[in-house]
């Protein structure tokens, strides 16, 4: 006879949920091979042959009743003959099922490969400049997603085409040699043309194609009219993926999982939107299926970059941000304790030395974030700590600013975005100028390496207002400044008042960097020499006064960032082939002599 069954743990689960525990003579009960039927075996798919009447009073039938395939624990079994056995046991077990009922006889356990969907989370190949310029950062979406799909019984890979800095034609390469059944892909709007591209070939390849990340989720019907996609997951994604994945493997309606688009009848289609997750602790992670070679700072040569998210959300409302509109104006934080034990486990298994906390906001809750700081301090783990904030919990936070620095915290960037209070009011950023200034005294006060940014390019736009931005960047005198062009997400609040300046549908030069927002009073080409003058301008006063600063790490990391920012080649380009000035060329080299003499 034979029954279909699963081993975990010591028990069999048959087809229809029974489960039977089985007498494992002495010599499978030995540590080693106990391990074999506890461990390896799980997820695995058992076939139980014997002499005789077994379980069930089957007898002489094929595990799939004459299917001709092998046992797939429920699912249906793929074409192709029956693959090798990876274990099997003869003995005489006593099997008792929860009716007591009895069954004896010589029982054999051939243990086959179970036939899991393979899903390969691909990051699209997409390189602007401003967010390389300092490391090789993980992509932690897929962490999650993997994690939960992994958990879940999926065959999961993750291929970090960006980090590994390859192109189309390898991603269509490792498409080939992976031959995936689904592929997932995350899209923010600088990166959704090449996130398109790697959709369609997954789907000329046969694999489904499964869409995430903030952009699709709000223009998910411009995703599914592209025709390589076929599913587009809206929102937070762990537990749609999960479902829709099921969905798929059993054949099932879509229709059924919330949180997700599709095309049915020639028609695009959304399903009501998925609750977020109740609880972002615990949850299973996939940083084990991340290949760490590239994840590096810059800043800290030889240093290894994790990440880590503590939190998700913010309770603002700035116009221009894309997070807004994602998260619906909510927040909500793990346990301080569970990221801080996050972190130490990424500095045991993989050496992480640098973590960025990825978190659009995680000190929103003063004592939350203090317990977390106060949780690094106890655990001296020896790691950096990056991060973002808000200016107005720095100043909140002025008598703990001493605690950010034992905890590991050694760069903080802050949005100021603005100079003056009408265009921040504008952005409906919801803090001051002088919130701004001080925070960044604050910072520098406690040698906390300061970075924010200041926007360009709005309609309103003018070259004396360049100017004054430039001169009032330099008066509050962060470390490190970027100037940015305004990016129209579509989705965004100001989109509407955008628009009719928007010069470029083009999503790839939605990136902060290449100007699509033509200003009233000046041209494209304007604002772009504009940008290229703040940063050269800012640098050399900065190259300056870190001539007078004393020795130390903070000038170090400083010099070391600056340099890596006047040699990247994103200011080559918008240099257009331009020499770096010989001034700029002669400050870096004496700064380089001085900080390697000490």
């Amino acid at each position: 006879s034979s029954v279909v069954t699963t081993i975990c743990d010591g028990k069999i689960l048959m087809r229809g949920g029974k489960v039977l525990t089985v007498d494992v003579p002495a010599a499978v009960a030995k540590a080693k091979e106990e391990t074999l039927v506890s461990t390896r075996l799980r997820g695995k798919v058992a076939v139980v042959t014997g002499a005789g009447r077994g379980i069930g009073g089957r007898t002489g039938r094929s595990p799939e009743e004459g299917s001709g395939g092998f046992p797939m624990c429920g699912r249906a079994a793929p074409a192709g003959p029956t693959p090798e056995p990876i274990f099997g046991h003869s003995f005489a077990p006593r099997a008792i099922s929860r009716t007591g009922r009895l069954a004896m006889g010589a029982w054999t356990f051939l243990v086959y490969p179970v036939r899991h969907m393979k899903v390969l989370f691909v990051t699209p190949p997409y390189h602007c400049g401003v967010v390389e310029v300092a490391g090789t950062w993980i992509p932690l979406q897929y962490v999650y997603l993997a994690g939960a799909a992994r958990a879940a019984g999926f065959d999961c890979e993750i291929y970090d085409a960006m980090s590994l800095d390859v192109g189309h034609r390898e991603i269509e390469r490792k498409l080939d040699d992976a031959r995936p059944d689904v592929v997932c892909v995350s899209a923010i709007t600088a990166t959704y043309p090449d996130a398109l591209e790697v959709a369609r070939a997954a789907k000329a390849r046969g694999a489904t194609t499964v869409m995430g990340g903030v952009h699709p989720s709000f223009m998910w019907r411009e995703a599914l009219a592209d025709g390589g996609v076929d599913y587009v997951v809206t929102g937070e994604g762990e537990e749609t993926l999960v479902e829709l994945l099921r969905c798929l493997e059993a054949k099932d309606d879509p229709a059924k999982v919330a949180g997700v688009a599709f095309v049915k009848d020639g028609l695009p289609q959304r399903t009501p939107p998925r609750p977020r997750l109740a609880s972002l602790d615990p949850q299973p992670m996939a940083f084990d299926l991340l290949d760490w070679s590239p994840y590096t700072y810059f800043v800290k040569p030889g240093s290894r970059l994790g990440a880590v998210s503590s939190s998700r959300g913010c309770t603002y409302a700035c116009a221009f941000c894309s997070q807004t509109q994602f998260w619906e104006k909510t927040w909500r934080a793990r346990d301080p304790a569970c990221v801080a034990a996050e972190i130490a486990e990424l500095r045991r298994r993989f050496g992480v030395d640098v973590v960025l906390l990825t978190d659009e906001y995680p000190t929103s809750d003063r004592a939350r974030w203090e317990a977390f700081l106060d949780r690094m301090i106890e655990l001296d783990l020896r790691v950096d700590l990056l991060m973002e904030t808000r200016v107005q919990d720095i100043v909140r936070d002025a008598d703990i600013l001493w605690k950010y620095v034992k905890a590991g915290v050694v760069h903080v960037y802050v949005g100021i975005e603005a100079t003056d209070q009408a265009t921040l009011n504008l952005v409906n950023k919801e803090t001051t100028v002088d919130e701004g200034k001080r925070a960044l005294e604050l910072l520098s006060a406690h040698d906390l390496v300061s970075e924010t940014s200041f926007v360009l390019g709005f309609p309103n736009e003018t070259k004396e207002h360049v100017r004054e931005t430039l001169a009032l960047a330099k008066a509050y005198d962060p470390d490190f400044a970027h100037f940015l062009a305004i990016a129209p997400w579509p989705y965004a609040a100001m989109w509407t008042e955008l628009e009719p300046h928007v010069v470029t549908r083009d999503y790839r030069k939605y990136n902060l960097i290449d100007p699509v927002v033509k200003p009233v009073a000046m041209t494209l080409r304007e604002v772009d020499d504009a940008i290229v003058d703040c940063y050269r301008s800012f640098y050399f006063e900065k190259g300056r006064q870190l001539l007078a600063m004393k020795p130390g790490f903070r000038k170090e990391y400083v010099f070391r960032s600056m340099k890596l920012i006047m040699q990247s080649s994103f200011v080559r380009k918008k240099m257009l082939g331009r020499a770096m000035p010989e001034e700029v060329r002669s400050l870096l080299a004496t700064l380089g002599r001085q900080v390697a003499g000490g």
